[in-house]
């Protein structure tokens, strides 16, 4: 009976790193923010498919998979260009979630398409897949400080003060991964960006 009502099929991907060591650092926004979309909608993050952990939802009327490449940020296209490979998943309804350090921090960006902008987790999925043409939601993690080393800084914890504002910035980026799924990418734009 739900099947008849489902309209579209969603792959939605965070990315992170595996590992205990790295479940709160500031690169694993894209894991937190699957597991909350995970959740919100009674589901749990843990079959394993083409080297991620996925999860299965129903948002509206739209099915949704949450996926977890499990591949380590800079491999996270090997395991997208594979789930991309059955019939039911399509590029034109891929959300990549990813953090930024080149947004303030909390800052969300939605687009349609576009560059990796500097962070390996996207260029890994660009190079993989061939194409820049995916939605992408990208939380930004630019500290208020200059900072020395980037790689250092994005596999750090998040401070005792952004991690008290991290459960807020992350149900907005849900609200707003929900709004794409349901309305529309111009209306979670409008909304969100």
């Amino acid at each position: 009976m739900l099947e008849d009502t489902v309209k579209k099929h969603w792959l939605v991907v965070g990315l992170g790193n595996p590992g205990r060591q790295y479940e709160r650092t500031r690169h694993n926004l894209g894991f937190m923010l699957a597991e909350l979309l995970a959740a919100r909608h009674q589901t749990r993050i843990g079959r394993e498919e083409c080297r991620a952990l996925i999860g299965r939802a129903v948002i509206g009327s739209e099915s949704i998979e949450l996926a977890k490449p499990q591949t380590f940020m800079n491999l996270s296209g090997d395991s997208v260009k594979c789930l991309l490979k059955k019939p039911e998943r399509c590029i034109e309804n891929l959300i990549v979630i990813s953090d930024d350090l080149a947004l303030p921090f909390g800052t969300m960006r939605i687009r349609p398409k576009g560059s990796h902008g500097g962070q390996n987790g996207l260029r890994s999925v660009i190079e993989r897949t061939g194409t820049q043409e995916f939605i992408r939601l990208r939380i930004g993690i630019m500290p208020e400080h200059p900072i020395t080393d980037a790689s250092r800084f994005v596999l750090e914890d998040f401070s005792r003060k952004e991690a008290g504002e991290l459960p807020e910035i992350l149900e907005r980026a849900a609200d707003a991964v929900e709004t794409i799924v349901r309305c529309g990418i111009e209306e979670a734009m409008q909304k969100f960006n």
